[in-house]
C-alpha cells in the first residue's frame, strides 16, 4: 500500500512525464479532510489537459491506486483528479489564476516534488 506522499509523488511524474507546467504540491492534511495532498498544475491546451489527466491515471492505476472520482473532464479549464488522500488539479493557466488555489490553501505546508519519497 502507497502512502499519501508516495501517490503523490507518482502523480507529480506522472504530470512531469508529459510536460505539466508550473507543478506545485501543497501538503493539505493540516487545513481539511478532503485529502493529504493538492497536486496542482497547468496545461496548455485541452489536448494537453485530456494527456495529463490519462496519465496520472495510468501511472497510479498501474501502482495499485484506482482513480475514485474525476470532476471537469469536459469543461477543458479545469480537472480534479480524487485518489482519495491525494487530490490532483489540472488547470488552463487562465483558471489557475482565477480559482487560484494556491492563495485559497495558503496556510497548507508547500512541498518541493523533488523531496516526494518514490515507491
Amino acid at each position: 500500500m502507497l502512502t499519501p506522499a508516495q501517490i503523490a509523488a507518482i502523480a507529480v511524474k506522472a504530470l512531469d512525464d508529459k510536460k505539466a507546467k508550473d507543478i506545485k504540491v501543497l501538503k493539505t492534511d493540516g487545513q481539511t479532510v478532503l485529502a493529504d495532498y493538492f497536486v496542482i498544475c497547468n496545461g496548455t491546451s485541452a489536448p494537453h489537459i485530456k494527456s495529463l489527466v490519462d496519465e496520472v491515471d495510468r501511472q497510479l492505476s498501474e501502482a495499485g491506486e484506482p482513480l475514485i472520482r474525476r470532476e471537469g473532464l469536459r469543461s477543458d479549464i479545469w480537472v480534479l483528479m480524487d485518489f482519495g488522500c491525494v487530490i490532483v488539479h489540472v488547470f488552463t493557466d487562465e483558471a489557475r489564476k482565477f480559482y487560484n488555489l494556491e492563495r485559497l490553501w495558503s496556510d497548507a505546508e508547500a512541498v518541493d516534488p523533488s523531496s516526494l519519497p518514490r515507491p
